[in-house]
């Protein structure tokens, strides 16, 4: 299975780093603009809408539309895991309806001093079989310049 990761390092203590990806404001200050992301609805675990954290089992569900181009995509995550220790902390979601055939998305959060490194992993199957997987290395720019995007976005937010 095709993996993306991306790793990059803050200026800004780890508690800040932890709580502004722990809410969907923080998804939304690092999407770059070129995605056009709605975030179209957020549900807690227990059912309540707009939660204040992204605990296990709450549901994102967002689209995008990529420059503009083509119709909107739409894609449901689930938080399915998240765990804080002294100094490192992880959160994952795993995309239930969407594009992708399998979307896992490992967010990890390690302090370094001062200072707070950001690692992402991606665990992803494209669809249409041996289609997708043929077409995979293809993939790899896009994952490459949104994820650049991302933590580019991070650093302004929280440096």
């Amino acid at each position: 299975m095709p993996t993306y990761e991306r790793e990059t390092t803050v200026d800004s203590p780890f508690d800040d780093v932890w709580a502004f990806h722990s809410q969907v404001s923080g998804l939304e200050a690092v999407t770059p603009d070129w995605l056009d992301l709605r975030v179209e609805r957020v549900i807690g675990p227990d059912g309540e809408p707009d939660p204040n954290v992204l605990e296990p089992g709450s549901e994102v569900a967002l689209s995008m539309r990529p420059f503009g181009a083509g119709p909107r995509q739409h894609w449901t995550s689930v938080i399915t895991d998240r765990e804080r220790d002294e100094g490192s902390a992880y959160f994952r979601d795993e995309m239930v309806h969407g594009p992708f055939d399998r979307w896992e998305h490992t967010h990890s959060f390690f302090a370094d001093g001062d200072r707070t490194v950001i690692r992402d992993r991606v665990d992803y199957e494209l669809p249409f079989g041996r289609l997708g997987d043929a077409v995979g290395p293809v993939s790899k720019p896009g994952f490459e310049a949104m994820f650049r995007a991302r933590h580019r976005l991070a650093k302004a937010q929280l440096e």
